[in-house]
């Protein structure tokens, strides 16, 4: 420890020299650093959800989920595997594509065929929603407040 000091001392350049070079790198790596909290994910998943008043979990299966996810793997390209969730009056049909598919093609193909296939579905059935996945949507954290008493004292849920 005491070698490095004389040296220090005998060549008093060399260390101010090395101090600014340490600095300016320092700068310049800290400039080019990428500053992104949340890299950039592409998930492939497109969200597809039907609605028809009235019907029950396993008629929404029957007469408008099978047909669709049939026509699904069929039709669009890159499917990976789909998955379906029945509910009274809603059916939401997820669609995993394979990694690198293009989300906008999926988007549009998943899109078009939902249109087609109206035709055999009940009549009355409107177009679903067609819903991209994105990482930035995905909440963080969920805030709620909650008023504990009439004395107007406030409880966070988090």
């Amino acid at each position: 420890m005491i070698g490095i000091v004389r040296i220090a001392l005998k060549r008093p350049y060399t260390f101010v020299v090395m101090a600014i070079f340490i600095l300016i790198v320092g700068c310049l790596s800290a400039l080019r650093a990428p500053t992104d909290i949340f890299p950039a994910i592409n998930i492939p998943v497109v969200s597809v959800v039907w609605q028809y008043t009235g019907l029950s979990p396993d008629q929404m299966e029957g007469r408008i989920m099978a047909p669709f996810q049939r026509v699904l793997t069929t039709t669009v390209n890159g499917v990976e595997h789909i998955e379906g969730t029945s509910l009274n009056g809603y059916g939401v049909v997820k669609i995993f594509f394979q990694p690198g598919t293009n989300i906008a093609t999926a988007n549009a193909q998943a899109t078009s065929i939902s249109q087609e296939i109206l035709k055999q579905l009940p009549p009355g059935e409107t177009p679903p929603f067609v819903l991209n996945y994105n990482a930035s949507t995905v909440p963080v954290i969920q805030l709620a407040l909650e008023r504990a008493s009439p004395s107007k004292i406030w409880r966070i849920w988090a």
